[in-house]
């Protein structure tokens, strides 16, 4: 059950994108498992992609055509990653999009496709291909809410958003839609996130703008400290409101597509595997922010406090020794402190004189918890968000390919 998260009821059309969901039988059964996103002529496109050096051959194809040309279809299935495939599965990848592309009218380096799911499984081209004549015919400017359900693997909540925001007294449109649940820890972006908006920027502008959002966002979760062969962010702008965006309206722009990023990467936190509970690490007076970012995720990925967390144990000294193991060049425990919610645990590397057992334990029996650290050591802050570790993470995990 996701935390404190539920599906949207709708979400709103982006002008310029049609999407349409379909059933290929990749690996589910009675549900759609293949997105297609069409993009208006036109449009512009910015990514990033997973740093994992096995990277899967959808991400190899991605990052290939997106140097050559500017995209007009994006594929995407679920249930086979086709990560660590070979170049048999690099061929598949490239299969795909030349049957896409002799249907659809364009380049096949104008199709960018993504994949998610089991890895080491060779894609079933003929599956994917027998189906896209009828995505095809079936694109729909308001196909948001079936893309968001289509791209899920162990997701139990679909995640998707839409914002509208004003810049020089016109509207623009962001809607994005997301999934992950398990091997999340990006190192880039998130396991699958398409986010679409009809403002006009340019190319280059948009890359930086999502570059920014990034850091800010999806690089700042984690689930269980492993990052996936498959992360993929597409942002999409249309262009198709006519609403510039630049100078003075830039700021107002990548402010609404953090808040979008945002929410999309939390969700994924809120329904991680088996996830109980939502945390928010808060760490300040580091520093640097690089330093800030270390020690918060030293933190978050510790077995011993997810679990604690899970339990609802007070155990604070599991998170003082995850600090203290963060790595830090010279870091002086004695300017430490350390809060549990609004309890404090540690004072100046002391245990606060205050802090009586209840008082964590009622803390730990939220199921949104923050975690704060002030460190001591500059001006310096950063916030990781992650989930707790249940039994049903094991579980979900030890039965996924069964």
């Amino acid at each position: 059950m996701a935390v404190n998260l539920q599906a949207p009821d709708s979400l709103l059309p982006v002008a310029g994108v049609r999407l349409a969901s379909v059933n290929a039988g990749i690996r589910y059964k009675n549900r759609n498992d293949l997105l297609l996103i069409e993009l208006e002529n036109g449009s512009h496109t910015a990514a990033v992609f997973t740093r994992n050096a096995f990277c899967a051959a959808p991400v190899h194809v991605c990052r290939s055509h997106l140097q050559h040309s500017s995209p007009r279809y994006l594929l995407i299935n679920a249930g086979n990653a086709n990560a660590g495939t070979g170049e048999r599965g690099m061929q598949a990848a490239r299969e795909c999009c030349e049957q896409l592309a002799e249907q659809g009218e364009c380049w096949a380096e104008q199709v960018l496709p993504f994949s998610t799911g089991v890895i080491g499984a060779q894609l079933p081209v003929e599956k994917i291909t027998a189906v896209l004549p009828q995505a095809l015919t079936q694109l729909d400017e308001n196909g948001w809410m079936d893309a968001s359900r289509t791209i899920m693997t162990t997701d139990t909540v679909a995640k998707a958003i839409s914002r509208q925001v004003e810049i020089f007294g016109e509207t623009i449109t962001i809607t994005g839609i997301a999934k992950g649940a398990g091997m999340i820890h990006p190192d880039m972006a998130t396991m699958l996130a398409y986010v679409a908006t009809d403002a006009l920027l340019e190319k280059e502008t948009l890359q930086q703008v999502l570059n920014a959002v990034v850091e800010e966002t999806f690089n700042c979760i984690t689930v269980d400290g492993d990052t996936s062969t498959n992360d993929s962010l597409v942002v999409m702008a249309t262009g198709s409101s006519g609403i510039y965006v630049g100078g003075a309206g830039l700021g107002a722009f990548q402010q609404a597509l953090q808040e979008v990023c945002l929410y999309l990467a939390q969700a994924i936190i809120r329904d991680g595997e088996g996830a109980t509970k939502f945390i928010s690490i808060d760490v300040q007076g580091a520093a640097t922010r690089a330093e800030a970012r270390q020690v918060g995720n030293t933190v978050a990925l510790s077995p011993l406090v997810k679990t604690a967390l899970f339990a609802s144990d007070p155990n604070w000294g599991r998170i003082l020794a995850a600090v203290g193991r963060s790595h830090v060049d010279a870091l002086d425990v004695s300017r430490i402190s350390i809060w549990l919610g609004e309890t404090v645990l540690i004072v100046n590397g002391e245990p606060a004189p205050i802090y009586q057992e209840a008082l964590g334990a009622a803390e730990m029996r939220r199921d949104e918890i923050n975690i704060r650290i002030d460190l001591g050591r500059g001006q310096a802050s950063a916030t990781t968000w992650t989930c707790d570790f249940s039994y049903d993470y094991v579980k979900i995990n030890a039965e996924y390919r069964s």
